[in-house]
């Protein structure tokens, strides 16, 4: 792949997240807690998650592997910060995982296809097609104002994110299948702390790669998170209360 065709695939990847953003507002993708048997066919829910998540860290470490970049910095850096939220997401997160729920295969099918071109995408951002950071420039490039903020979002983000799965995780006692307002740490403010800090994240990863690709990305990230917060909001403002949720937002404090 050369340099103008990975700028159309960027181009093309943006262009339906845009369209998956405004399809979700009208279409409740049928996962959690919004499963319905119209969505077919579904697979334990901690197999689905590892099926789903793993495809982009394979794909990510194979490509750097293929790319000679080596350790050189601050790529590496990007790498292992990318590797550490999907090892995460891939092989601890499905684990920590209570209850026998279950994910539709189409869901699960959708998301290792999306991993699979994201895959694609960061490495390419990183390693090939960054013409804002050439590899190996070293490791003075971390102590730029930049990359510090960035960084910094970037931990924060994941801090909040792991977090709120552990508030969630939390809410039921063995046994128990009902539904609970999340009110810890940053469900104070919204009612998908997670999202939020998973949001912050790549933010921050994009602001630290200075990566088209990452911010491609981002754009995705909200593409699936913002309509499903806002479904979420609802859920609880019908199953709680209205007073019950009060003022929290759906996923950005104070904003939205």
């Amino acid at each position: 792949m050369d340099s103008e065709t990975f700028q159309l695939f960027l181009w093309v990847m943006a262009g339906i997240a845009l369209i998956v953003f405004v399809a979700l507002y009208f279409v409740k993708a049928g996962y959690g807690m919004f499963r319905t048997p119209s969505w077919g066919w579904a697979v334990d829910n901690k197999l689905a998650w590892v099926l789903m998540e793993s495809p982009v860290f394979v794909v990510m470490l194979v490509l750097w592997l293929c790319s000679g970049t080596g350790f050189a910095l601050p790529q590496f850096v990007f790498l292992f910060l990318f590797l550490f939220h999907y090892f995460q997401r891939s092989f601890v997160f499905p684990f920590l995982m209570k209850g026998k729920s279950r994910m539709p295969v189409a869901i699960m099918a959708m998301g290792m296809v999306f991993n699979v071109l994201n895959g694609v995408m960061q490495a390419g951002g990183l390693f090939w097609f960054n013409e804002n950071v050439p590899t190996g420039i070293g490791a003075a490039y971390l102590l730029e104002p930049h990359a510090w903020l960035g960084l910094s979002l970037f931990v924060i983000g994941m801090g909040i994110n792991l977090h709120s799965d552990h508030v969630i995780r939390h809410l039921r006692k063995p046994g128990d299948t009902r539904h609970y307002l999340p009110q810890k740490g940053m469900y104070r403010y919204v009612t998908s702390a997670n999202y939020f800090g998973e949001l912050v994240e790549w933010t921050g990863f994009a602001i630290l790669t200075v990566s088209p690709a990452a911010w491609v990305f981002v754009g995705w990230t909200a593409a699936n998170l913002v309509p499903r917060a806002d479904a979420i909001h609802r859920k609880y403002r019908e199953e709680f209360g209205v007073e019950a949720v009060g003022n929290r937002k759906r996923i950005i404090p104070f904003i939205y």
